[in-house]
């Protein structure tokens, strides 16, 4: 009998380790961060790969808390109405533990009664409008890694007035025009563009345009008014869509200032390759040039270009990897995803970045939490994007006056 029961009982403990032995060990869930980009853009398409980039170099590095990372893509397309329906789907379908990415001061608008709502941490990459910092006053779980437009609009009159008369041009006293998108990311810009303009004694005129990224696309009529104004200087403050239409269109009527500028998030991915950007300058925060003095920045440009076989074209590429990493230290140093905690990580950041700056967050006029890269003055010169200010990370001189089309090469770059 007593052998018949000691049987039994290593049967049983036999079959019982049998069925724990093969019962399958369900892996833990992956901490899953969402990010929202207008993927049909440039911006989108530099920031989206990036992000990728950062999370597989994170995953191959063991993942955070002992767990992946997974990265969930919405596309806004540039639309007010599908940003907010993005982040209604990462929150309530997706439950993601960050929300990252962005780039349209209008798209993030539309997203904002969503961010109150949910309070999600957001660490935000894009929106420059003062509006949308005024619009997140008191949110502590609010992050914000790119200038506002007042803090972007004084370091570029900074650099004007220190690069122009290097190269024999002036920036105080000049017939300004600034065309702008008629939207909150342009009209905004502009407005800090007044006080600027009055203090430098300049003639300003302004006129919006409707964007290509909205479905405009004709810039004559406003070209023409800054042909007639006879400006010494051009800016047109606007979205990839509109690089190539406005050069084109500046080309046909003759337009050619002293200095010809453009201010979008990012520039359309072959623009350098045509003879119309020669020349152009503009404001930004990085180039692949900006490698030759940054360790960091060319180890991104790598890393990039061998897992896309291409270069990104626009700042969004090192800013949204950037975006990644900045959430990904915190959650390490925070070893939780709990609120309170990833919060007061992310307030102690410290990230050298391949923006060329290390990011640490400090309170701007309104929010408590911003941080950005140095803004940079750049130019278009055969085919590449030099910077040019300020002069401790220049990678070239400024080619000044910008050419005139008549006096170009048969291919249409500068002589």
């Amino acid at each position: 009998m007593r052998i018949k029961v000691f049987i039994g009982v290593l049967l049983a403990a036999f079959v019982t380790g049998l069925f724990f032995t093969a019962a399958p060990v369900k892996a833990a869930e992956p901490i899953k961060i969402g990010a929202i980009l207008p993927m049909a853009d440039s911006t989108g398409i530099d920031g989206s790969r990036s992000m990728q980039l950062a999370v597989k170099q994170i995953n191959e590095n063991g993942g955070l808390l002992g767990r992946q990372v997974k990265l969930i893509l919405m596309d806004d397309e540039g639309k007010a109405d599908k940003a907010a329906a993005a982040l209604d789907k990462l929150v309530t379908v997706d439950n993601v533990d960050v929300i990252t990415g962005g780039v349209g001061s209008g798209t993030t608008m539309a997203m904002i009664p969503g961010m109150k709502k949910y309070g999600k941490v957001v660490v935000w990459a894009g929106a420059a409008s003062s509006k949308v910092e005024q619009a997140m006053e008191g949110q502590d779980w609010f992050f914000h890694i790119h200038g506002w437009d007042y803090q972007q609009q004084a370091a570029f009159d900074k650099g004007y007035r220190e690069l122009f008369p290097t190269v024999g041009g002036r920036f105080e006293g000049i017939n300004y025009f600034v065309a702008y998108e008629e939207g909150p990311f342009g009209a905004g810009s502009f407005k800090v563009f007044k006080p600027l303009a009055e203090a430098a004694k300049q003639n300003l005129q302004g006129e919006a345009f409707k964007s290509a990224f909205v479905g405009g696309g004709d810039y004559r009529a406003v070209l023409r008014h800054a042909k007639d104004f006879k400006a010494e200087m051009f800016t047109w403050l606007g979205y990839a869509n509109d690089a190539i239409p406005i050069m084109e269109q500046a080309k046909e009527i003759g337009f050619a200032p002293a200095v010809f500028a453009g201010s979008p998030p990012g520039w359309p991915k072959d623009f350098a390759k045509s003879p119309l950007s020669d020349g152009v300058l503009f404001n930004g925060y990085w180039s692949e040039s900006i490698g030759k003095k940054n360790k960091e920045s060319k180890a991104y440009s790598e890393a990039f270009s061998k897992e896309f076989k291409d270069s990104p074209v626009t700042y969004f590429g090192p800013l949204c990897y950037t975006n990644i990493m900045i959430v990904a230290d915190a959650i390490k140093r925070a070893n939780t995803l709990e609120k309170a905690a990833l919060i007061k990580a992310l307030e102690a950041t410290k990230y050298a970045s391949p923006m060329g700056d290390t990011y640490v967050f400090g309170k701007s006029k309104v929010i408590s939490h911003q941080a950005y890269a140095s803004p940079k003055l750049l130019q278009y010169q055969k085919g590449k994007q030099e910077v040019v200010w300020p002069f401790e990370v220049a990678t070239a001189k400024m080619i000044y006056p910008f050419p005139a089309w008549d006096k170009r090469d048969k291919a249409g770059w500068a002589k």
